[in-house]
């Protein structure tokens, strides 16, 4: 399991490190603050611990911003210890609140509970047609040896027509089920993430996955 953590203090960082090395776990970190969401999404870990207090972004937006594109579950480990901190972190996606100083035992295991849950959910997530597996909690479409992570809405459109393999899916279907989130969605916008979201497709080996329907909406 890889872990990234997200912490601008070198000395707790390195502590972090050496503890979860020692239990096993494959440690990551980036100093690009200024990249440090995508550096992260690059990464593709199991679980985020992440600091609120940084350079250039502070844990909120990251948080946020991480969320857009990934579910990958998170840990905020911070000094900041009031329950606006807490609720905030909360309300923006993270999956857990720690505060500093923290005990190593209970840090490790609300890391083991959060992976555990967080495995058996894309266990059970995975969907495979004609060869390509989705892990839908994740994000990420896997074909032979190649992998592509998508955003929340190209995982929505996605969704939708796995859950219909073989049925031709209407654009407004889509669109209500992207209309759950905040984003304005309109027929342009389907069109541009169904583009995107074969371009990924295409990227990874697999061609003419999704097909149009002329008239009539998209088929898997």
């Amino acid at each position: 399991m890889k872990i990234f953590i997200i912490e601008d203090d070198k000395v707790l960082r390195t502590e972090l490190i050496k503890l979860l090395g020692s239990y096993g776990y494959e440690c990551d970190y980036s100093e690009n603050w200024q990249n440090i969401t995508q550096c992260v999404l690059k990464a593709a870990p199991d679980l985020i611990l992440l600091d609120i207090n940084l350079p250039q972004f502070d844990g909120f937006f990251i948080c946020r911003e991480i969320r857009k594109q990934s579910e990958v579950p998170i840990i905020v480990v911070t000094s900041r210890n009031t329950d606006m901190d807490e609720l905030m972190s909360m309300n923006l996606g993270a999956d857990d609140f720690v505060t500093k100083p923290y005990n190593t035992q209970i840090l490790l295991a609300r890391i083991a509970s959060i992976l555990k849950r967080s495995t058996a959910t894309t266990v059970s997530d995975s969907i495979e047609y004609k060869g390509v597996n989705f892990l839908q909690a994740k994000g990420v479409v896997s074909y032979c040896n190649s992998s592509v992570e998508l955003t929340k809405n190209e995982i929505k459109i996605l969704s939708v027509l796995y859950k219909n393999a073989g049925r031709i899916v209407s654009r407004d279907e889509l669109m209500d089920e992207l209309w759950k989130s905040d984003e304005f969605v309109d027929d342009n916008t389907l069109t541009v993430n169904v583009n995107r979201l074969r371009k990924k497709l295409e990227d990874i080996g697999v061609k003419d996955f999704i097909s149009t329907k002329r008239g009539m909406g998209y088929l898997i």
